[in-house]
C-alpha cells in the first residue's frame, strides 16, 4: 500500500553533511572525480526560516543567536522547502501563489530573485554540492518525475520517466548520484539509485513494507532510510548499493519523522520519535546504540533536529505555545529559543559561510 506524503511550508537543511567521498558515478568515466566541498565547525554562518509573522509566509535570516532576523522575500503566495547553497551563496525555494508552484532563486541577502520554472507544477529542489545542478520533482508531464536543471533554470532535463510517481530526490555528497523514492513496483515506495544524469536506475529497496526519506552520511558510504517493513516506522540504514540494510531503533513507537541529518563526524543520528507518546528529540550514536532524550518535554512537540555548523542541534518545537525555532548541545543542555516571535517559525536550513568551508579534489 503506497503511504501518503504530505508536504508542508517548509525550509530545509542542503549539503551540510558533505565530506570526501571516493566514489563516483559510472557516468563519468575516465574523467577526474568532482571537487569536494567539506564543512567543518564554525561560528560564522546565518540561520534561514520561513515564518507567517508578517502575515503570509515569507523566508527569514537571522544570526546563530538568533538576533537580527531579516526579511528576505515580499510577493505573493506561500514560500517553502527553500534550500541554501553550501558556501551560502545562493538560495532556491518554492512559491505557492494561488496553487501554482515555482521554483525561485535568489542571493543570500534576498536580492536577484528569479523564477527559474514556469509549469506551475514544480517544487522541492535541491543544489548540487557544486552548486552546478539543480535537481527538483515537477508533474509537468502528468505525474511527479525528477527533473533537473542549470542555476539559471536553463535546460531542464527529465531523469525518470514512468508513469507514477517519483519524489524525495537528494544529491550524494560527492555529487555524482541521486537517492530517491519511486511507487513504481507495485505501488509501494522504495528508495531507488542513479547516477546525476539519470542512467543506472536501480531499486535499492526490494522488501515488503515502505521505504522513504533517503538521506546520506557523511561520507557517501550509507544512506539512512525510514521504513515500515518491521511493521512499524523505524530508522534504517543500508550501505549505498542497498545492502546490509540495519535497523537501528527497534521500538514498537514510530521513529523517523521529519528530517535527518549526521553529525559532521558522522558519530551521531538526532531523530525524532513518540516512543514517550509525544513527539521528542533523541539522539543516539550513528550504529543505533544508545538512544537518549534530549528534550523531554511532555506538554509539547519538537520536530525536524539538524545540526548546527557550531555543533548544536536546531529544530523546531512548540513548548510556548506556538512554533518556535530552538537550538542546544548535543546532550540537551543550552536549549534557547531563537525566534521568540507569536507567530508560527518553520522548519529551517542553515547557510555556512566560506570561513567554514575546505575543498578538496
Amino acid at each position: 500500500m503506497k503511504r501518503m506524503s504530505v508536504w508542508g511550508g517548509v525550509a530545509i537543511v542542503s549539503g551540510l553533511l558533505v565530506m570526501a567521498c571516493g566514489q563516483t558515478g559510472g557516468f563519468l568515466g575516465g574523467h577526474a572525480k568532482p571537487a569536494i566541498i567539506i564543512p567543518r565547525e564554525t561560528s560564522d554562518f546565518k540561520i534561514y526560516f520561513s515564518s507567517n509573522r508578517d502575515g503570509g509566509r515569507e523566508l527569514f535570516r537571522m544570526d546563530p543567536d538568533g538576533e537580527h532576523p531579516i526579511r528576505l522575500t515580499h510577493s505573493s503566495g506561500t514560500k517553502y522547502f527553500a534550500v541554501v547553497t553550501l558556501d551560502g551563496s545562493g538560495v532556491v525555494f518554492v512559491n505557492n501563489d494561488q496553487g501554482k508552484r515555482y521554483i525561485y532563486s535568489m542571493t543570500a541577502d534576498g536580492t536577484n530573485q528569479q523564477r527559474l520554472t514556469d509549469t506551475g507544477m514544480d517544487e522541492f529542489p535541491r543544489w548540487s554540492p557544486d552548486k552546478k545542478k539543480i535537481i527538483f520533482i515537477s508533474a509537468r508531464d502528468g505525474n511527479r518525475e525528477v527533473y533537473v536543471m542549470n542555476p539559471d533554470g536553463s535546460d531542464q532535463t527529465r531523469l525518470t520517466r514512468t508513469e507514477i510517481d517519483e519524489t524525495d530526490a537528494k544529491w550524494s555528497p560527492d555529487g555524482t548520484r541521486i537517492a530517491y523514492v519511486s511507487t513504481r513496483l507495485g505501488g509501494d515506495e522504495d528508495i531507488y539509485l542513479m547516477n546525476a544524469d539519470g542512467s543506472g536506475q536501480r531499486n535499492l529497496t526490494d522488501t515488503a513494507g515502505l521505504d522513504w526519506n533517503p538521506f546520506w552520511s557523511p561520507d557517501g558510504t550509507r544512506i539512512g532510510f525510514v521504513s515500515t517493513r518491521d511493521g512499524n516506522r523505524e530508522i534504517y540504514t543500508m550501505n549505498a548499493d542497498g545492502s546490509d540494510a540495519a535497523n537501528l531503533t527497534r521500538n514498537p513507537a514510530d521513529d523517523g519523522s521529519g528530517m535527518f541529518t549526521w553529525s559532521l563526524d558522522g558519530r551521531y543520528l538526532p531523530f525524532v520519535t513518540r516512543r514517550d507518546g509525544d513527539r521528542e528529540i533523541y539522539i543516539m550514536y550513528s550504529d543505533g546504540s544508545n538512544p537518549r532524550n534530549l528534550t523531554n518535554t511532555p506538554d509539547a512537540e519538537e520536530d525536524d533536529p539538524v545540526w548546527l555548523p557550531d555543533g548544536r542541534i536546531l529544530f523546531v518545537g512548540n513548548k510556548e505555545g506556538n512554533w518556535d525555532l530552538f537550538a542546544m548541545n548535543k546532550d540537551g543542555s543550552g536549549l534557547t529559543n531563537l525566534t521568540h516571535n507569536p507567530a508560527d517559525d518553520m522548519r529551517s536550513l542553515v547557510s555556512y559561510n566560506e570561513g567554514g568551508l575546505d575543498r578538496k579534489n
